[in-house]
């Protein structure tokens, strides 16, 4: 009985939304990211290495401006996307952190600590190690290359292997990734920053005060922090010489993240609102013919949108455009490197062994042994029902670096030869590090 009122609830549906529905399912996996990612580094690959390579290329070098009468900004596709969709990216990720800070893992000191810990471990370590092979050259500029972990990769992976992984362990990776981005924004804003304008920068401090009292006055239009924001801090870090994305981070700070009600009083508002909306019209009837309804309905529309904060609503909307959109196009114009040839001696360069040893070895190192120091300590306890087993392939998932680590890369060698072997180490230690640590959690097995 159940199974025919399911399907003739489906066959109810518009024709679009059956045709769609396989497409949400995708959307709403955790690993649909990451192989969303792994496609797109793949045909970047191979576009690099076919005859086709030179408008692989020429279509990221092709110049876009925008021109106001006598006042214009020109720069290649490749610096939009790594400069402009890259904010967003940075701004979600400024959001995730501002999150957890507030009522997430990174919310209570006793939580936080290993997370923390584990992350500190996993960036100074691979860092260290890569400066093994790179100290005192013009390489040793890339240390921070392997400090960064791919979230979108290593959460994807941890869901391929299943339930034997308990949530706790999901919410470690997710917490420590976190505290990584922010370590890696950091890094990007001390020490890859070019000559600074101090005008510009003065003027970026303008418009971030600006977006800190619209929050304090109560202002929760996202149409207010996105002028603010795009059209005033990012063009002003853009013109500054701190890497505009980094304006994406501070604008996400600046976010509102407080209700104007509480549960309860959301809970007694849309009990009275939904008294009155069937209380005021006939069983059956449409409710674009019943104004009364129609009212109820904008009022109990107002009302949840009082009882969320707006950091919560540009998360939602913003997290699927960057999973689906940014990265993967970032991807696809970062990841493409000519392996042929010359270039086929790059693994073996001391860029790319630096790298390869940073992300394979120094992340677990340093996450697993941070995490052990401060457990022994008694300053952290272990995610419930996790093995060390279990946090040793977390920590290889931390090697996972990709996205970050890209950027990074080009940001410490844009435009040289030390760049395209950068990739080569980072292409190679996600593969190695996700195998591994897919393989160390899949035997490890429930506690």
């Amino acid at each position: 009985m159940a199974s025919t009122y399911d399907q003739a609830s489906e066959d109810a549906k518009p024709r679009i939304e059956r045709l769609l529905l396989p497409f949400q399912e995708f959307a709403h996996r955790e690993e649909s990211r990451g192989l969303l990612l792994l496609a797109c580094t793949f045909v970047a690959l191979l576009w690099a290495n076919s005859p086709w390579a030179e408008t692989y290329v020429g279509l990221w070098q092709t110049k876009l401006g925008i021109t106001f009468g006598a006042v214009g900004l020109a720069k290649p596709l490749l610096l939009w996307i790594n400069d402009g969709l890259m904010a967003m990216f940075f701004f979600v990720i400024g959001l995730e952190i501002k999150r957890e800070v507030l009522v997430g893992e990174l919310s209570s000191p006793r939580q936080a600590v290993l997370p923390i810990a584990a992350a500190v471990g996993g960036m100074v370590v691979p860092a260290l190690f890569y400066l093994l092979l790179n100290v005192g050259t013009d390489r040793e500029r890339g240390w921070g290359i392997p400090m960064a972990t791919d979230i979108a990769f290593a959460l994807g992976v941890l869901a391929l292997v299943g339930r034997s992984v308990p949530f706790s362990l999901k919410m470690f990776l997710t917490a420590l990734a976190v505290v990584d981005d922010l370590g890696a924004v950091l890094v990007i804003a001390l020490f890859y920053t070019s000559t600074i304008s101090w005008l510009s920068l003065g003027a970026g401090a303008v418009f971030l005060l600006a977006l800190a009292v619209a929050n304090r006055a109560g202002v929760r239009n996202p149409l207010v922090y996105a002028a603010l924001g795009i059209g005033g801090l990012w063009l002003a870090f853009l013109l500054s010489g701190v890497h505009a994305t980094i304006a994406g981070v501070l604008a996400a700070l600046a976010i509102p993240a407080r209700t104007r009600i509480d549960a309860d009083r959301f809970a007694a508002e849309g009990r009275a609102l939904l008294d009155v909306f069937q209380s005021s019209g006939d069983a059956g009837a449409s409710v674009l013919a019943n104004p009364t309804q129609a009212g109820v309905l904008e009022a109990l529309r107002d009302t949840c949108e009082h009882a969320t904060t707006p950091l919560q609503r540009l998360e939602h909307v913003l997290h699927p455009w960057v999973s689906f959109l940014v990265m993967p196009v970032f991807a696809l114009a970062n990841a493409g490197v000519a392996l042929g040839g010359e270039a086929a001696a790059l693994p073996l360069q001391p860029v790319a062994l630096g790298v390869l040893l940073g992300l394979v070895v120094g992340k677990p190192v340093g996450i697993v042994g941070a995490s052990w120091l401060a457990v022994r300590l008694g300053i952290a306890s272990m995610p419930p029902g996790a093995t060390w087993r279990q946090v040793l392939g977390v920590g290889f998932l931390g090697g996972i670096g990709f996205t970050m680590s890209l950027f990074i890369a080009g940001l410490a060698f844009a435009g040289t030869p030390l760049q395209d072997a950068a990739k080569v180490g980072i292409l190679g230690a996600s593969v190695v590090a996700g195998l591994v640590g897919w393989w160390i959690l899949r035997s490890a097995g429930p506690r």
